[in-house]
């Protein structure tokens, strides 16, 4: 088993601060954490490289791009076979409104975050993953009236 880096308290101070805004400049990010800006460059390439951090990524308002519909979707396969489940896996990871999905136990097989402009853009999502998908036995839907907390934003000790 290869050797994992944890993230020792000073990388844990780093990403507290870049995942509120990854632009911050690592003077600042320095400053704060009480360290060199080449050691913080050091630490984040390092974390980076670690597999740590992801990716930089931004945060795009749904509503900006008049995505207005989130729906929170219950997915049950026909089987909970491996080949079943690696198909879903790859059906849902290359659509690109599938925004999230996991993989989950206790009744269902996987809950999916899916983004659309309006209820046909949805009503055809389903139709191409879901209903016309012979491994998909069925699905729940839930329309979210408001999102009151959305992000990756992880709380890290």
């Amino acid at each position: 088993m290869p050797d994992i880096r944890l993230p020792d308290p000073f990388d844990r101070a780093i990403l507290r601060i870049i995942q509120q805004d990854n632009r911050t400049p690592q003077r600042a990010i320095a400053q704060a954490v009480n360290l060199s800006t080449a050691a913080v460059q050091r630490r984040i390439a390092a974390m980076e490289k670690d597999g740590i951090i992801a990716r930089n990524a931004a945060i795009v308002d749904p509503d900006a791009v008049s995505l207005d519909i989130t729906a929170i979707v219950e997915v049950h396969l026909t089987d909970e076979r491996s080949a079943t489940v690696d198909r879903a896996k790859a059906l849902f990871r290359a659509d690109p409104a599938v925004q999230q999905c996991y993989y989950v136990t206790g009744g269902c097989s996987f809950i999916l975050l899916i983004v659309s402009p309006d209820m046909r853009h949805y009503d055809a999502t389903t139709r191409r993953l879901l209903s016309d998908t012979d491994y998909i036995a069925s699905f729940h839907s839930f329309l979210a009236l408001d999102r009151v907390k959305a992000g990756m934003e992880l709380v890290i000790p």
